[in-house]
């Protein structure tokens, strides 16, 4: 699969991938994609248009050019804009339909029989001048299955809405791992009630710590009481809104010196450039890596929760396949709904394109060893 796919024979394949001719010309018409032939014969031609602008460099009026030089619809540009904006919903769909047969093969065990998730939200810059000097961005709030190696849930915002651990569907059994900004008591309270696990990354004050008598925890105190034995494991509890706290454990890790050195440095330059002055319990803090888990002591220890927080960079990984593999960039135009379709169809492309990669790659050593 590639971006010149949709002019080859490869473009068969992905209508097969995409659920066959007789779903796409159903869920075009019940989804207002495609209502009638005029200009474009079916709903198939419809969806060949619309990738074909997106996931190609030539713009409206040259993808319009090309697609009447090869027979397949006579438009304008501003026709095949209209388009693109009636086919966001239907694009979604077909997202969607992409996304849950991951999810099936994510049956697979990760992790001592259980699936591992992993939770994040990329982002990419919306058109426009008014946007770009405001810092307008579109969100892409994602799961990633470590055991099928594939996105399993997207959902796109704009900005304001934030980043939730929930926001996603809980498999129950799953164990969800995310970074800081997923440190959310009334959500993980959620999280946890629906049969899931969690590892989340978690700063020095971004959460009510709390003993087992409820009193409140000084959490540098005890990391700087720490020093000497480099690691804590230990239970914790953290307030939310509700009455009961949230009984987790606190597993930290003091970073190499290396690390450690180049973490403060980081810090350091940052305060700089901002003008602003550091505390001195976030230099403290920036020596270790913070996590919280609900996972049982006896059966994941200490060695295993830091190998599992670890394993967050494949989500990393993931997003740079989408932007510099894939080349989702920023929308062109301002219009929400072009932009919603633009995004979908970039979307589709890294959904469509991972089974290839699987193949091209095989069975990694540490699917081997799940």
């Amino acid at each position: 699969m590639n971006r010149e796919s949709l002019s080859n024979t490869d473009w068969l394949r992905t209508i097969d991938q995409l659920g066959g001719t007789e779903l796409l010309e159903k869920e075009a018409r019940e989804t207002g994609a495609f209502e009638r032939a005029r200009k474009v014969k079916c709903a198939v031609d419809h969806l060949r248009l619309v990738l074909a602008y997106c996931w190609g460099w030539r713009g409206l009026r040259l993808t319009a050019a090309w697609a009447e030089a090869i027979g397949l619809a006579s438009m304008s540009n501003v026709a095949l804009l209209k388009r693109l904006r009636n086919s966001a919903d239907w694009l979604e769909r077909l997202v969607c339909r992409l996304v849950s047969r991951g999810e099936r093969a994510a049956g697979l065990a990760a992790t001592k029989g259980r699936p591992v998730r992993l939770v994040d939200a990329t982002s990419i810059a919306k058109a426009g001048r008014q946007a770009r000097e405001s810092g307008g961005r579109w969100r892409i709030h994602s799961v990633f299955d470590l055991a099928s190696e594939r996105f399993t849930a997207f959902e796109l915002t704009d900005e304001s809405e934030a980043e939730l651990i929930d926001r996603a569907d809980v498999i129950a059994g799953e164990i969800r791992i995310c970074d800081r900004a997923y440190l959310q008591p009334d959500r993980i309270v959620k999280v946890l009630g629906a049969g899931a696990d969690i590892v989340v990354r978690a700063g020095w004050n971004n959460a009510r710590w709390l003993d087992r008598d409820g009193n409140r925890l000084d959490l540098i105190a005890l990391l700087k009481k720490a020093r000497g034995k480099e690691l804590i494991d230990q239970p914790i509890w953290i307030k939310g809104s509700a009455k009961k706290p949230i009984a987790l454990r606190l597993v930290a890790i003091r970073k190499p010196k290396q690390q450690r050195d180049l973490a403060v440095e980081k810090l350091k330059r940052h305060a700089r450039d901002k003008g602003r002055n550091l505390l001195p319990e976030t230099l403290i803090a920036a020596e270790w890596v913070i996590l919280v888990t609900s996972l049982d002591r006896d059966e994941y220890p200490l060695s295993a929760i830091s190998a599992l927080y670890r394993l967050r960079w494949r989500i990393e990984i993931a997003f740079k396949h989408l932007k510099s593999g894939v080349g989702l960039a920023g929308p062109p135009g301002e219009d929400a709904r072009s932009a919603k379709a633009h995004i979908l169809c970039n979307l589709l492309l890294a959904l469509l394109t991972e089974p290839r990669v699987a193949e091209h790659l095989g069975v990694s050593p540490r699917r081997e060893a799940a």
